[in-house]
């Protein structure tokens, strides 16, 4: 139910300029090598490179050939060569060997190293080494932040959550400091600002998303705000490059939505437009020459969106049916709620058995961990020597990275409880000693999550089904089962203008929170600032979370507006830990 005296969100900044900036400012670095050039992309940049200038763009000033990072050039290839890269230390190796190979060729180019976002001191280093330093030119794109739509910011930066976290309150206290001066007289456009470490929340990214954008993500991957529908969702023999985003017509009306709800949508968008369409019939030549010329081209492209995304609900629907996905999800909410552990454990041991998927089994094993606060001995044990048998030996480094992240973790033994068992083993026989062991353990496991689930209400007590057509909370993005972690903080924290009363759930979470308030803000509340809210993501962000915090948003009258350090779910995150070296 929406708040009393809820207002309309607020339109929030442009955040167009972004682009535009980011793209005069690598029109300058390309024109600082004047003339014909070749250009060799880092994979991770190609697609973010595509929404900010596109090879037309590209061309106008003088990129010749186009190269993958990694491909070698091709033969009568241009006399300067560009390098668009990240920092890392293996693509300087690659630029070395080609600049090194010319050398020994006898051949002259002109060579220049654009690093985005910076480059490092230790890729300059490796170029020394190389002997090639003194060939180069080097520069730096500071793209940062990529507007994936009219609310979510993205810095492209998947491996963050695989490779480092950053503590931020320095980072944004300089950002506070260094802005003062600038900004004295001056309305702000931003009221709150929330920064969320992944690692605060590990429970809502791996859960299996049920809103539509997020089942999208889960199935055919948005990458850059674009997703490829392959032939099984286009009906043909081609593939189509669609950017999901406010401005189509039908995307935006689903993609929040719980999938239960979409196809219903979708039916009865079908209808309308086939109605709108019949409107011909009976037009004179004035009329039709009218809606020919104002709607007709409207008609045919909502016509195209919504064959498309038909498409792909029938295409998900196929593969989650082959999926067990309903099991998975009865066992997903048994683990959120704490209740017949046992049975979802064995729901896991069955899936590994079955090599459905290691990334999948990899994730539930993850949940169970998290929710439990580590498992048992024997379980950890048992579920890692049947994972490894079922998928192989080469992921004993998988199970140590995730250790040491913290997501599946073994539990130490308790002594106390030791102490305690074993006094009770003297007076009971061996059979009723075992249970009631598993009775102590059980108690022993009871892990922060759940004392935080507890404090925070995040499972929701409800008298029959839970309504997702007219949703009560932002549980519904997981069926009504489960309100993300991250998002009820920042609404308790709202309601609360504060983290006072929070303080036990700050504690449980390990975390450090703190709280930078602006009094030319605070002293006047009816300015549309305040309720304009940026959430910062370090380490990825959900469209499940996206959902939940955008349906908070209309109950508030409030808008949310998403910087991320890269879109993630749960099969990114394991992939992660999958491929990260040790």
């Amino acid at each position: 139910m929406a708040l009393a005296g809820r207002r309309d969100a607020p339109e929030p900044p442009d955040f167009g300029i972004l682009k535009r900036l980011a793209r005069d400012q690598l029109v300058y670095l390309l024109e600082q090598l004047p003339g014909k050039k070749d250009l060799f992309i880092e994979a991770d940049l190609m697609s973010p490179l595509d929404r900010i200038a596109n090879v037309s763009i590209l061309k106008q000033h003088d990129v010749d050939k186009l190269y993958k990072v990694e491909t070698r050039p091709a033969p009568g290839a241009s006399d300067q060569f560009c390098f668009l890269v990240r920092p890392r230390v293996r693509t300087m190796r690659f630029i070395a060997d080609i600049v090194n190979a010319d050398k020994m060729s006898g051949r002259s180019r002109k060579y220049k190293i654009i690093f985005s976002p910076q480059k490092f001191y230790a890729c300059e280093m490796v170029l020394e080494e190389e002997g090639v330093f003194g060939d180069v030119t080097c520069d730096e794109w500071s793209f940062y932040l990529l507007p994936l739509d009219e609310d979510i910011i993205s810095m492209e930066l998947p491996e963050f959550f695989r490779d480092y976290f950053l503590m931020s309150y320095e980072l944004w206290r300089d950002l506070e400091e260094e802005g003062d001066g600038e900004g004295q007289g001056r309305k702000p456009e931003i009221g709150h600002v929330f920064l969320m470490d992944r690692d605060t929340d590990y429970v809502t990214a791996l859960c299996s998303q049920v809103v539509y954008e997020g089942l999208v993500d889960d199935t055919f991957r948005i990458k850059c705000g674009s997703v490829d529908f392959g032939p099984d969702v286009t009906s043909s023999d081609k593939s189509i490059k669609v950017l999901l985003n406010s401005q189509d017509k039908v995307f935006s009306q689903i993609r929040n939505e719980h999938f239960s709800n979409v196809f219903g949508f979708l039916s009865q968008k079908s209808r309308n437009l086939q109605a709108q369409y019949d409107r011909r019939r009976g037009m004179d030549i004035k009329q039709m020459k009218d809606f020919v010329s104002q709607e007709l081209k409207g008609l045919k492209q909502e016509h195209r969106l919504l064959s498309l995304h038909i498409g792909a609900c029938e295409s998900i629907m196929k593969k989650k049916t082959k999926q067990d996905f309903q099991e998975t999800i009865k066992a997903e909410h048994s683990l959120l709620e704490g209740f017949d552990i046992r049975e979802s454990t064995s729901f896991i041991e069955e899936h590994i058995d079955r090599q459905v998927s290691p990334v999948e089994s990899l994730r539930l094993m993850c949940l169970l961990s998290i929710t439990e606060n580590g498992l048992i001995p024997k379980d950890y044990r048992s579920l890692k020597t049947q994972y490894l048998q079922s998928y192989g030996p080469e992921h004993l480094l998988t199970f140590h990275n995730l250790k040491r992240i913290g997501l599946l973790t073994e539990q130490a033994a308790g002594e106390t409880l030791t102490a305690v068992e074993s006094k009770v083993s003297k007076l009971v026989t061996d059979r009723a000693a075992g249970k009631i062991t598993d009775a102590f353990s059980s108690l022993a496991r009871k892990s922060n999550f759940r004392a935080i689930s507890k404090k925070l209400g995040l499972i929701p007590r409800l008298d029959g089904e839970y309504d997702l057509k007219m949703p009560r909370d932002m549980a519904y993005v997981f069926g009504g089962a489960y309100v993300p972690l991250s998002c009820k903080i920042i609404e308790q924290v709202l309601e609360r203008r504060g983290w006072q009363g929070l303080e036990e759930v700050v504690r449980l979470l390990n975390g450090n929170e703190f709280s930078v308030s602006d009094s030319a803000v605070e002293d006047n509340p009816a300015w549309d600032c305040q309720r304009v809210i940026l959430a910062v993501f370090l380490g990825g962000c959900s469209f499940s979370e996206i959902a939940a915090l955008r349906f908070l948003g209309k109950e508030r009258g409030c808008k949310f507006i998403f910087l991320t350090t890269a879109i993630t779910n749960s099969a990114r995150m394991m992939e992660a830990m999958i491929e990260a070296k040790a």
